[in-house]
């Protein structure tokens, strides 16, 4: 217990301090905006969003400040993802992969201004579930960390390819379990970690660092979207943002339910080591399938889907 005021007196001393520094609010903002550039660009990661700006600050500010800018700019490209991934239908980061799943769907309906104010809202609520649950449960959380193995996270692994069937219709189950077995496979490309022995590289020296994440996943949304694009006759319409961009709170309030359980998801998939806020996103998004009447919408413009992905990914954030 003394454990945990001492926790709720850190992070009140801390945010106390934060609220009464003037400077740190313009080091907040230029942080998040760019961050958010950098994760609305696709293939720019938020890691590498980080990595810039800690040559750009170096030894320039208070190393205090620097920390509130970089977390301002990774937190800030892993929403900005989700404008790509919405309006094109390209992933920003790995992040917002399972976003755009509904998200693109959902502006294609004409409601893209709608998606971007859900997709805010639920970065913010999902950002402040991780908060409170690092809060209350950081002791937990800790426990958790520590007690992954190779054999948790071996099996971590087979549920997300056991996922991936959940994520197709019922009829295509056995696509998705081929799907996921085939990203396995890419996975496994490259060196060993524990070794550093070559895997499937078959001597080209090219897939020592094997598949990254991002242009894969550009790959996987990106050509088959331009193909389709080239296949149409038609000069197609730019998607329009028209509407509200504030949420209904009529809407918020039904999807509550929805934002807390994926927040609660994201949490503890970010508790787990070697695993970050894409998964949290697809996991997220598989629960909130199977579980919600409405679930055979997702995929085709649910905001249930667009909330799951979204909430969860950013609350994965603060427990990493």
């Amino acid at each position: 217990m003394q454990f945990f005021f001492t926790q709720i007196e850190g992070f009140g001393l801390a945010f106390m301090a934060l609220i009464s520094d003037p400077i740190t609010y313009p080091y907040i903002i230029i942080s998040v905006f760019l961050g958010i550039v950098f994760g609305a660009l696709p293939g720019l990661t938020a890691t590498l969003a980080v990595t810039i700006l800690t040559g750009f600050f170096g030894n320039k500010i208070p190393l205090d400040y620097a920390l509130i800018a970089l977390l301002g700019a990774y937190v800030g490209a892993i929403y900005g993802g989700s404008y790509p991934a919405i309006l094109l239908n390209i992933p920003g980061t790995a992040a917002s992969a399972a976003t755009a799943m509904d998200g693109y769907p959902l502006a294609k309906q004409g409601r893209g201004a709608e998606a971007l104010g859900l997709t805010t809202t639920a970065s913010f609520i999902g950002t402040l579930i991780g908060t409170a649950a690092l809060l209350v449960f950081v002791w937990l959380l800790l426990m958790l960390s520590q007690s992954i193995a190779s054999p948790e996270k071996a099996l971590l692994a087979l549920f997300g390819i056991l996922l991936s069937g959940t994520l197709m219709s019922e009829d295509l189950v056995v696509k998705g379990w081929i799907a996921g077995l085939v990203g396995l496979a890419m996975a496994m490309v490259g060196l060993d970690p524990l070794l550093s022995e070559p895997r499937y590289t078959f001597g080209w020296s090219y897939l020592l660092s094997g598949f990254q994440v991002v242009p894969v996943l550009m790959g996987a949304f990106a050509i088959p979207q331009i193909i389709d694009g080239l296949r149409q006759t038609q000069v197609s319409q730019a998607i329009a943002l028209t509407g509200r961009i504030l949420p209904n709170l009529r809407t918020m309030r039904r999807h509550m339910p929805t934002i807390a359980r994926s927040g609660i998801i994201g949490t503890g998939v970010g508790a787990l080591p070697g695993v970050g806020e894409d998964v949290a996103g697809w996991v997220s998004y598989g629960v909130g399938k199977s579980v919600s009447p409405d679930g055979a919408n997702f995929g085709k413009g649910s905001v249930e889907g667009l909330l799951c992905s979204e909430t969860a990914n950013n609350a994965c954030i603060v427990a990493r």
